[in-house]
């Protein structure tokens, strides 16, 4: 069982004359500490007789992830963002005095499975649920959710399908990740500036993969330009030397994947073993392990979309590296995996603080996350109204940086992004 509290403001460390700034990981427990305290205080002062104030009855949340499977990659992280985040908050109370009790489901990264544990989260009287890293696992379930009122947010899946299938308005599916139609023409726009304007595509024939084919395609088309070649290949493909040998009699002088396993490592020892030096780019799954282990020097110089680059450019940022590794005994695996859901685990509590009479009802805390929830000041960004009900999606596209593979690890790009990245990008 996990309990759970939250904060409104982070302070800063003590600093000043005489006065050296303390190392992160001494400091920022206390701080998160005395804020929680303080927000928990004045919502137990304002609220309602009726509230469950001094309960103990646990809040049930939900998290669904693939945690053994082919997506473990990533879905392991985002388990531990979260966990990180809630052991942070149940050393300072609960909800109104309740703890939170995480209730863990694993989709294996198969759509059908994914459907299947996510009728037994409803089934458990989850109030809400994080989860969902791939598309079409997500694409599966989230009617399930949508039909039972029950808040949704998601951590990591980037389809651009996971938010737009249903009215803003009505839509109880949130998101704290960058959408796939946003990804694409960032992306886009950086290889056309590079001067890569003849792109191969190869996309696997998932729902993500499909979703992320279309976007390119798109932003592609909206800068007069079509891909020279298209390989859609099934998940577990071992070679594609034969497509990667018609993309190179095609032309293309930059290779863009939209796969998340060991697919993208699949392409990048093909074009070694062709001799073909073109760069590949794409979404962020360039940044897990099943890439830059299983391409290893293949993968030097591929470029990809993050939101977060695990590098300690705040105090924030530093706690949160910091924390994860003393907690998991090593460095996180893919970063913005963890952060991500570290940080929306923070929203919902902070959805929770919103709903002053303790029920935690599904219509109640849409409402507080598309507006009544101060400002959180996360690890990726400062969520200032992250929603609303207009739209369901937390990041925006200047709050992206390119990343690149650079001796087997992911850095910045630009150094200016390096630079850019020491100021916190707001949602616009």
């Amino acid at each position: 069982m996990i309990s759970f509290a939250f904060s409104a403001a982070i302070p800063s460390a003590p600093s000043g004359p005489g006065r050296p700034r303390p190392p992160a990981r001494n400091w920022w427990p206390v701080a998160i500490a005395a804020v929680v305290a303080t927000a928990l205080l004045a919502g137990g002062a304002l609220a309602p007789a009726h509230a469950q104030i001094g309960s103990t009855t646990p809040v049930r949340i939900g998290v669904v992830g693939p945690f053994t499977g082919p997506s473990a990659d990533f879905g392991v992280p985002m388990l531990n963002g979260i966990k990180l985040a809630v052991d942070e908050i149940n050393a300072v109370g609960g909800y109104l005095g309740r703890p939170l009790e995480l209730v863990v489901k694993d989709d294996t990264a198969n759509p059908d499975q994914g459907r299947k544990v996510s009728q037994e989260l409803l089934a458990e009287k989850v109030v809400a649920t994080i989860g969902f890293c791939n598309t079409g696992v997500a694409l599966k379930a989230i009617d399930l959710f949508q039909d039972a009122k029950s808040p949704l947010i998601v951590p990591c899946a980037t389809g651009t399908a996971v938010t737009a299938k249903y009215p803003a308005p009505d839509s109880y599916i949130f998101r704290v990740q960058a959408r796939d139609a946003i990804q694409a023409p960032f992306l886009v726009d950086d290889i056309v500036k590079r001067g890569w304007d003849k792109v191969a595509i190869f996309a696997d024939k998932t729902g993500y993969g499909e979703g992320g084919y279309n976007d390119v395609v798109a932003a592609l088309a909206a800068k007069n330009l079509k891909p020279v070649h298209v390989a859609r290949f099934d998940l577990g493909v071992k070679d594609l030397t034969a497509e990667l040998t018609a993309a190179r009699n095609a032309g293309a002088n930059v290779v863009y994947s939209y796969t998340v396993g060991p697919e993208n490592a699949t392409i990048a020892n093909g074009k070694k073993a062709l001799n073909w030096k073109v760069p590949q780019v794409g979404p962020w799954p360039l940044s897990f392990p099943f890439f830059l282990e299983g391409a290893k020097d293949a993968a030097e110089g591929a470029l990809m979309v993050q939101t977060f680059i695990a590098e300690p450019s705040n105090e924030r940022r530093a706690a949160f590296l910091s924390g994860y590794t003393r907690k998991f005994q090593g460095k996180v695996a893919v970063p913005m995996a963890a952060a991500n859901a570290y940080d929306t685990t923070y929203l919902l509590m902070y959805s929770f603080l919103g709903i002053r009479d303790g029920n935690l009802n599904g219509k109640a805390i849409k409402e507080s996350l598309e507006g009544k929830m101060k400002t959180y000041y996360g690890v990726v960004t400062t969520y200032d109204k992250p929603f609303s009900t207009q739209d369901k999606d937390a990041i925006t596209r200047n709050m992206l940086v390119m990343g690149m593979v650079k001796n087997g690890a992911i850095t910045f790009a630009y150094p200016e992004d390096a630079k850019r990245n020491l100021i916190i990008q707001r949602k616009q």
